[in-house]
């Protein structure tokens, strides 16, 4: 599946002249004291991609990055499982790629590293001698500090994002959340939101990644003669859809948003036949336990749903584990008539994002969202739902079903134009400028006059190719 936040920024990457390095998705053997790279070009700008050494893949990728790191930020100190090796494989990558982005510095260069996968990056990369403006963008929430602590090292780690000069966020309650841990865990001075370490200044700064919404709701006006756009739409008959698009993680909160389902057609059984869902869970990370106990309970619930409500010619719940591209995807948006992003935490959700773009604007339909997703913030005009309150989603689902036009297109009418203002191209617009300041800023101080960048080089943390997050 071509997910949300990564086909968001492929089309800054093709416009902007970038340079975005990240993994192949493979490992090699050996040690390589010159990364290879493989590079292909898109629009003005690159994809450079890497093989990651194999004698640290596992314990970094999904060993601390995904066993400890993700967890911890969403907020589930409880699925924390790593060793200190994990630790060490977790700062050797990122030195790694510290070395590989070299090869691309040219002068007047500024970096922009992306994700949780690459939190000591920055710090790698002033061990070599790099002064450029760099910058760090966290697309997951930030938790509170009793949550990081439980991250082993996590002094140590935290201390090396400082390095960084910007520090971008997804929400306001994130940036506190951080800033809380350096005032309070680390003792740091805070100026402003920023804070002041022994690697200088590092700003701090709140940027809700958008998408192109135009764009997106281009796709869904286009899909409809696509054969699995169609087929779906001839199924239905006269039903109303609801849809679900996740990748198979326990942040997801699809055991809730299934049971929902279950409670409506439990309490108002007039509404089986009249109401089904389309959920599509791609799975990720089945080598870590949680990933594999929850695809089987996932998968099991979904079973005994369709057993209990199901009829020989009715199925209540079409469960799907594969992806669809983002044109597909436009479509069956556009055909259900109810989205459910149900999220127990995260940090945007641009599938919020992009039913809402997919939309009719003559007969839009409802979304149903986790008030827990940075997209809250600004979709409030969604139906917001508490993701632990699963009488309460199967209430909202059935006032999603019946609501009249002339509110469904009031509701869509203040999201799209939230969207069109908060775009992608904006949102990288912003955090670049804001990086530039930084250079500015320490031309201040230095002989050195300030310069434009001459290509901002991108690290994205695309470990298997292009993912949902």
């Amino acid at each position: 599946m071509t997910g949300g936040l990564a086909a968001a920024l492929l089309p800054v990457v093709e416009h902007s002249g970038a340079i975005w390095v990240g993994s192949s998705g493979r490992v090699r053997d050996g040690h390589q004291k010159e990364p290879f790279a493989e590079i292909e070009a898109l629009g003005t700008g690159a994809i450079a991609t890497l093989d990651l050494p194999a004698a640290h893949y596992g314990g970094y990728y999904e060993g601390f990055a995904n066993s400890a790191l993700w967890p911890a930020l969403h907020s589930r100190s409880d699925l924390i499982r790593v060793s200190r090796e994990d630790y060490v494989s977790y700062r050797e990558v990122n030195a790694f790629m510290a070395r590989a982005l070299l090869r691309f510095r040219k002068a007047k260069t500024a970096f922009w590293v992306q994700d949780y996968h690459f939190l000591a990056l920055g710090a790698e990369l002033r061990d070599l001698g790099v002064d450029d403006p760099i910058g760090f963008f966290l697309h997951t929430p930030w938790p509170v500090a009793a949550v990081m602590q439980g991250v082993p090292n996590h002094r140590e780690l935290i201390t090396a994002m400082l390095a960084y000069d910007l520090l971008g966020f997804q929400t306001e309650e994130d940036r506190q959340n951080f800033l809380g841990y350096v005032g309070g865990e680390l003792g740091l001075a805070i100026e402003d939101g920023v804070a002041i370490s022994q690697h200088g200044r590092t700003r701090c700064e709140v940027f809700p990644i958008g998408i192109d919404a135009e764009k997106f709701a281009q796709y869904a006006a286009k899909s409809a003669s696509h054969p699995d756009v169609s087929r779906l739409r001839r199924s239905l008959n006269g039903e109303r859809l609801a849809i679900g698009v996740d990748r198979l993680d326990y942040s997801k909160g699809l055991v809730n948003r299934i049971s929902a389902f279950d409670r409506l057609w439990t309490e108002q059984p007039q509404l089986a036949r009249s109401i089904s869902l389309l959920q599509i869970a791609n799975p990720s990370r089945g080598g870590i336990e949680a990933y594999g106990s929850l695809q089987s309970e996932v998968a099991r619930l979904v079973s005994d749903v369709n057993g209990r409500h199901g009829e020989v010619d009715w199925t209540p719940i079409r469960y799907l584990n594969k992806g669809f591209s983002q044109a597909v995807l436009a479509g069956l948006y556009r055909t259900a008539q109810i989205g459910v992003v149900t999220p127990l935490h995260d940090g945007m959700n641009l599938v919020a994002k992009e039913y809402v773009a997919a939309q009719n604007p003559a007969d839009p339909g409802v979304l149903v969202l986790s008030k827990f997703a940075g997209a809250a913030n600004e979709l409030d005009t969604a139906l917001l739902v508490n993701p632990h309150d699963v009488d309460g989603m199967a209430r909202a689902i059935a006032v999603a079903a019946s609501m009249p036009l002339t509110e469904r297109k009031m509701r869509w009418d203040a999201m799209m134009k939230k969207l069109r203002g908060h775009t992608i191209q904006q949102w990288s617009a912003d955090f670049v400028a804001e990086l530039e300041k930084c250079r500015t800023e320490k031309a201040a101080v230095a002989p050195l006059a300030a310069q434009p960048p001459q290509a901002l080089r991108w690290l994205k943390s695309a470990i298997s190719g292009v993912r949902l997050i």
